[in-house]
Formats: structure tokens, sequence, C-alpha cells
């Protein structure tokens, strides 16, 4: 520890001073590694793999500390817990930040080939790779990094093939030929989930195609003029009385001349447009069955790169896509075959990971039949082998297995698990296989090429429960800590990873890869905004851990959220938990301060030889350790921080420290040393029940508390005894009464230093109060010598009251402030008050206000109103008590 002796200890809680010390002590004894008791159960986390092309955002921040406080718990309860950390490959996104870094040197990845692509990346990965790693370590995460995991390593890389060789021998992965969503910037294909589609304002383009053998034209209607020059076909409804005639006739494709059938499609939407639409098999879905449906040819007018192909036409070959857009319109005008064009809002697909606009286009890929996978992992939510936390997010679940599509795995990319499959170049046998084979089983030929895409990152990210522990083989970590205890992670990724990590488990082990997944929300500003550089709101949460230290940022984190709604998080919060942190190690030194010498380590204190204050703050404790417990056990880590706030800060610091100092600067030892045992035994058990949230801070207080054992971090989770309601209720009543008094004493501005008398009506408390009168004179600076506590007493004239439960406090105002100046200042703030409350209503009164002024301004205007009328009523019975 950074200091050797309590006398030592800084006034404030220093974090920076603290954190590595103890983290790097944890891990060197270690704490993270899960124990071999074959009698205690298991625990496992497998903690959600970063992209190593990240920096810690604060998304990192509130994953990380949701999964610690889960791990550090059954740790602390003894079970087998494994924390599995690691990083994913992230095939994409990782592509375009080394192509970034590659276009700083004038160079793209086809100048240097794939192999060396290959060894940019990984050399990229040694260097920046593990600072996500680092982040963690940062955030207190206590991970096991012996067992530490990367998708593209051996063990993860041999389960990869495994799985996709397994899926294929069951005809549930296959090659076609099939629409896919396209980014020509990434240069691959892209699954259903990687596009986002955003509504953006655009244009309709109405355009004339003449019919081709008689006089006339169709009208057709497009939000994308460009594929014009891919159309096979032009569709209208089959029960549109407008084009009834015209169906089985052909037009002139405009600026091609291709003569194009007119067809009756029911997908066609009559409302659209002008009814008629135009299309083009090649290049959107719908079109595409359409196509096929009427035997309609497929044209394909764009290249890999957004570029138009051959296919359309020498005016327009090689230009950009959005270029071509631009001249097919101006020759559309000139030739006279556009007549309107108006605005138009749509949705437009755009690559999640370039935000380049997506195109749909036919290619060969490989793809995973879905639907199959599907039903048994809908089973297992729907009867409850799998519950997903929150439950309302199981009806999403459902909503997108029951209508989930082929999942397209393959990508035209070069960094990543690339697809185990290979193809005989004299025989055209395809091998599929998970070790690289040498000769072709069919003819014995060695001339083999591996096919060259690589597998969507989240075919690799699906096995993520069980390739960590080493699977396909039976190893002892797979026996042990397979399945996981519960999946922790974001709401929005439900179906880009926990949909097809139930998929895969099931279809690989036969058993559900988890029985609980929690889902956190997104974390915003005060505005409810998400935080990001653009919008200049960006929270740099290692900036944070340096100003208030990780204490704090996991607090205030965890204590603003609650399962699957997102948090408005501000600074403010993450101060005021430095605050409670600050409040923490004060308290603690105090008691470490006022500690008996030699005393030993806590244990509960005998009943026996408590005063009432004792007995209610070991019924508290007992009473909050019963509620974590629930409170854990339910999914409910915000508001089981909370309590845990709410019991240190209120009842331990401000209420059973404030009376435990009657007796320890009393003469009575004993009582000094009972008071002793019963703070340092309550402050113990809340800093075991505070670990979890707070790792940093508790582990530091409790290294200079008297203990057992080596560290909290592995020290027993509290079982908690019986809580005392009796004596909980007798309690609150001295609360009730010094609170009162104190409020009285704050509403007269009465110095803190002056000691005031009181009458007390008690009736069945009287006794109880009487026991507590010391307590009460102390806490509410009331005179003991003029202290009256009887069971009736008649009410006092020119006194504040204080009704309580069962108890009435008259305090003599006579004896507190200087009457006649009182009752002036009081007329002068009612008159005030009373001109404030008459402008509002007059304002609330006129209609020209009421209709005139913004919503928000007028309601400003009520809430001003009702607070001045709340006032008025305030002064006004004050005023009354005084005359």
């Amino acid at each position: 520890m950074p200091y050797k002796s309590i006398e030592d200890l800084p006034k404030t809680w220093q974090p920076e001073e603290f954190e590595t010390p103890l983290y790097d002590w944890w891990e060197a004894k270690g704490y993270f590694l899960p124990t071999t008791d074959p009698d205690k159960p298991s625990f496992t986390v497998p903690m959600p793999p970063p992209n190593i092309t990240g920096a810690l955002h604060i998304g990192h921040a509130i994953t990380a500390a949701i999964e610690d406080i889960l791990v550090r718990w059954h740790r602390m309860m003894g079970d087998n817990t494994l924390w599995l950390p690691g990083t994913d490959h992230a095939s994409i996104a990782t592509h375009a930040v080394v192509e970034r870094e590659l276009a700083k040197e004038g160079l793209t990845r086809w100048d240097l080939g794939r192999d060396a692509f290959e060894q940019r990346v990984w050399a990229w990965r040694e260097q920046y790779g593990g600072r996500i790693t680092q982040q963690h370590r940062r955030l207190g995460a206590s991970c096991d990094w012996t067992r530490e995991r990367f998708t593209l390593d051996e063990v993860c890389s041999r389960a990869v093939r495994e799985a996709f060789k397994r899926l294929h021998d069951q005809g549930l992965i296959y090659r076609g030929e099939y629409m896919v969503n396209w980014c020509p910037h990434c240069g691959t294909a892209i699954s259903d989930l990687e596009v986002i589609h955003e509504e953006e304002a655009g244009s309709l383009w109405y355009i004339k195609y003449p019919l081709a053998d008689r006089p006339g034209y169709i009208e057709v209607a497009t939000t994308r003029p460009e594929t014009m020059l891919g159309d096979t076909g032009v569709a209208v409804n089959p029960d549109d009385e407008r084009y009834g005639e015209l169906v089985g006739q052909y037009v002139l494709l405009p600026l091609v001349e291709r003569r194009i059938p007119i067809v009756a499609d029911a997908a066609v939407d009559p409302a659209f447009g002008t009814g008629a639409v135009k299309v083009t098999p090649a290049h959107d879905p719908t079109d595409l069955e359409i196509g096929r449906r009427h035997d309609l040819p497929l044209v394909d007018i764009m290249t890999p790169a957004g570029e138009m192909s051959d296919a359309a036409g020498s005016r327009y070959a090689g230009m950009d896509r959005f270029e071509a857009r631009k001249a097919v319109i101006a020759d559309l005008e000139t030739e006279g075959l556009l007549s309107r064009v108006s605005e138009h809002t749509h949705s437009i697909g755009h690559c999640q990971r370039c935000a380049s606009v997506a195109e749909p286009r036919i290619s060969t890929q490989w793809f995973v039949r879905a639907e199959a996978l599907a039903g048994p992992a809908l089973a297992a939510v729907r009867e409850g082998r799998i519950k997903i936390i929150p439950e309302r997010f199981e009806r999403v679940y459902f909503n997108w297995m029951e209508n989930i599509r082929e999942w397209c795995i393959s990508r035209q990319l070069w960094w990543g698990h690339r697809i185990p499959v290979w193809y005989c170049q004299d025989c055209d046998e395809i091998i599929v296989a998970v070790d690289d084979p040498t000769t072709c089983p069919r003819c014995g030929s060695t001339a083999l090429e591996q096919d060259p895409d690589v597998l969507d990152t989240w075919f690799s990210s699906g096995l993520w429960p069980f390739s960590t522990l080493g699977w396909p083989e039976e190893t002892d970590d797979l026996q042990r800590f397979y399945p996981a205890g519960v999946l922790e992670t974001g709401y929005d990724i439900i179906f880009f990873w926990v949909a097809r990590m139930i998929m895969m488990g099931l279809a690989m082990t036969g058993r559900e890869p988890f029985p609980y997944v929690y889902l956190h929300g997104l974390i915003r500003d005060e505005q409810g905004r998400k935080y990001s550089k653009s919008l200049g709101n960006a929270l740099d949460p290692l900036e944070i851990i340096d100003q208030y230290g990780t204490d704090a940022l996991r607090y205030a984190l965890v204590t603003s959220s609650t399962p699957g709604n997102d948090t408005k998080l501000s600074l403010q919060r993450i101060e005021a938990a430095r605050n409670f942190a600050n409040k923490l190690w004060n308290a603690a030194r105090f008691v470490m301060g006022n500690l008996p010498a030699g005393m030993p380590a806590p244990e509960r204190p005998a009943a026996d030889k408590l005063a009432l204050a004792d007995r209610w703050i070991i019924s508290r404790l007992d009473s909050l350790n019963e509620s974590v417990d629930r409170l854990l056990a339910s999914w409910q880590l915000g508001e089981a921080g909370r309590q845990l706030q709410d019991f240190l800060w209120g009842d331990y610091c401000d209420w059973y420290i404030e009376i435990a100092k009657i007796d320890l600067y009393g003469d009575d030892e004993e009582r000094r040393r009972t008071v002793s045992e019963v703070l340092v035994y309550v402050l113990e058990r809340s800093l075991r029940l505070l670990h979890p949230y707070m790792p940093f801070v508790t582990e530091a207080i409790w290294q200079y508390l008297p203990h057992r054992g080596d560290a909290l971090i592995v020290a027993a989770w509290p079982t908690p005894g019986p809580a005392d309601v009796e004596v909980e209720e007798q309690f609150a009543r001295v609360m009730d009464t010094v609170r009162g008094i104190r409020n009285i004493r704050a509403e007269y501005k009465v110095d803190l230093g002056k000691r005031i008398r009181a009458v007390i009506a008690a009736g069945e408390w009287t006794e109880s109060l009487r026991a507590q009168a010391g307590t009460i004179s102390t806490l509410a600076r009331v005179d003991e010598s003029t202290l009256t506590i009887e069971p009736e007493v008649d009410a006092l004239p020119q006194s504040a009251t204080v009704v309580g439960s069962g108890v009435t406090v008259y305090l003599p105002l006579a004896e507190m402030v200087d009457l006649e100046a009182e009752r002036e200042r009081l007329a002068k703030e009612v008159a005030a008050a009373d001109s404030e409350v008459a402008h509002s209503r007059g304002l609330l009164s006129n209609d020209n206000f009421i209709k005139r002024a913004p919503e928000a301004v007028v309601e400003r205007e009520r809430t001003r109103c009702a607070q001045a009328e709340e006032r008025l009523t305030g002064l006004r019975r004050r005023l009354e008590e005084l005359s």
C-alpha cells in the first residue's frame, strides 16, 4: 500500500495513488483466476470482444463496470468465477483503418498484394491491438488475462473451420448467386444487419418509356435513374385498370433502345408514382423476384467499385454511379423523356462501417441457412431456457428471428478467417476441410486454390462463448466454464451477436451458450443525445478516470442505469460519485483514528452490550445486505448500488458516526470500545457489499482496517442476520424528532451553536425517547437541561410545532428568534410573495399570454406560480405562529 500507517493517509481519497498499485497487486497475486474447487458452481462471463481498432469509449466503460460487478460478486460468493477477456479482429473495420494508413503513403492494398497486406495488418495489431486491454485494466476489470483470446488466434481459428465444415456437411452452408448488399467503398458484400437505413430527402424522377410498336408512352417513376440502363421490363399491378391494355406489349428503353416487355405483377404498388415501375432485376431485390416470375434477363450495369460497366453502354461506362445519374438525367432532358421531378423522402441503406450508400447487387457468395438455425434458438427463449433481461426485448428477438433471412457470410476482403474451401483446378472438385488439403480427393491433383474470401466477423464472434474455451476439443475449461453464467452486452447488438451466439451454440454444442442475456442501454448526454465527437459532447473515459477516479466513473454509470434503458450521464453525476468515495474515505479515516490499539478483526458485536443506536445500525446493515442480495440476484444492479450509498452516507455517516462521537469522546471506556467495535464491524461489512461497484477505494480502506485474509477482492460475501424491525421502528422516532427540530432551526435561521428548548409529547414512545435524550439534544442542538419529554403536554403558544407519527415537538419561538424583528421580516416576505403570486396569476389568466407564448414558457410560469403560492402559504403559517 502507498502509505505505511493510518496517520500518513491523505485527507481526501486520491485514486491516482492507489488504483494502479492495487490492480497490479491483485493480478500478481492471481486473484483474477478462477478457483478449482469442484464443489463450487462455476460462473463465466465472456467479455464482448472489442475491436482491435478501438479505443475505450463510454460504451466499453459501462460494459466493463456491469460485468466486473457480477464477476466480483460471484467471486466473493466463492463461485469458480471466470471473466474471459479478448479482442475481435474486426475484419471490415480493421481493413478500413489499415487501408487509410496505406493511403497516407500513396498505396493501396492492391499495390502490396494479399500476403504483404496481411503482414501490415498483423504489424498494426501488434502495435495497437493491446491498447484496449490496457484500458480495461484502468477500469479495474478483474479478467483472467492468462486466458485472453483473439478471434484470429489458433484456438479460435480452428473452431471457425470446424463450425464451417459441420454446417456445410449438414447442408446449412451453401454457395450461390443471389442479391446481396454491396459496399462499393469497402469492396465487399455486407449482411442486412450491416446496412443502416436512414430517411433522406431526395427526388422522384418521372420518365417516359416510348411504346415500341405504336405511338405513345408509359411513364414510370424512380429514385435511381442511373439503374434504368439495366432495365429489362416495366411492371404494373394486374388490378390497375389504367394499364390493362398495355400488359404484354413492349417499350423501347430510353437511351439504350432495348425492347423490354410490360408485365403485370402483384408486387407493384399502384399508389407509388404513376403505378408503373421500371424492373432492374440485377440491382433491386424486389425487381429480382419480379424478373424471376416473368423470365426477365439480368443486366449488371455496375462494377464492384460502384462504376458503370460496359453493359451500361459506352456513353456511361467507367462513370461513378452518382456521376452517371447526373448524365442520365441530362440526356433524358435533352431527348424530352424526363416529364417531371418531385421531392421525395425515402430510406437509403448505408454501409455501417464507412457510411457509403450500399448497392443491391447480384453476386456469388457463401450463405448460412439461418432459418434452420433460428428454430431451436427461438424455442430456447420461448421455453425459458434463456431469459432476456429486460423481458420486453424477447419480443424484439422473436420478431427478428421469425423473419430471419439467409445470412451472407462471405466478404471480399483479405483480413479475417479465410473460408476453408479449396477448388481443384483440374476437376472442379470443391473441398471443404478443417486442415489444409494437399491433394484433391477426387483426382489426386495438387493444383488446389483456396477460396479468396474471408468470413463475416460475426461468424467467429458467434462461436465466442465456447471457441475461447478450446472447442471442438473437450478441454477442462470447456467442461468447467461452458455454458456461461450470463451474456452481458448492449441491446444494440442483440441481432448482430446475441442471436448468432444462441444459434451457433445450440448447433455446435447442443446446449444453450448461457441462461441469461443482460442488456444495457446506450449512454447519452443530458439532452438525450448520443455522445460523439461530431456533436462536441464526447466523453473520454480515461480523461474522466484521470480527473475523478475509476470508482466514480463505474459507480455513476451503473447507478444511473436500469436494464435495457438508455442513460443520461453528466459530469455532475460522476462528480457526485467521486464525492461519495471521498465521504467514505473520510468516514473510514475517522473510524480508524478512533480504534483501540490492537483491535482484532471485527466480529458481530454481542447484543447484550449494545445501545439502541448500535442495534439500529446493525439491523439496518442486515436489511441492506438482504436487499442487495435480492437486487443483485434479480439483475437490479443500479438500485443495489443506490441503496449502498443511501446507507453509507445517510445511516452510517450522517447518523451513526455522529451518535458514536458522543461515546467516543466520553469517559466510559467500555462504551468507547463497544462503539468502536460496531463502527468497524458495520464499515467492514459495508465495504464487502460495495466492493464490486467501487473496488479501489474499498480495497484501500479494507487494507488499513483490522481484517482476516489477504484481500477484500477474495473476502467472503457477507451473510445477513435477521433485521430487528422493532429496533428500526423505535430509532426511526428518534430520527424523525431530530430531523423535525433541525428543519425548524433551518427555517427560522437559528444559529448553529445556539441551544434551544424543546417540549415533546411522546405518548407510548415516552420512555424510548427519554432514553435517547442525550442523542436528541446532541444531534438537534437542544438544551438537555430544559428538554421535556412527557406522554402528553399542553400546546405551547408562539411555538413552532413538529408533528410526527405519535410524537409532537413544540419549540418556543421566543427562545430561538427576536419575535418582533422576525414578525417584521416575515411581513415583508409575505408582501413580496403575495405580489409575485398576483403577478403570476394575472399572466396565467390572460388569454393572449396562454395562446401566444410558447408552451415551454407557459409551463415555466405555471411552475413559478405554484412555487410562489407554496412559499406564500409557508410564510403566512410562520407569521401566524409568531402572533
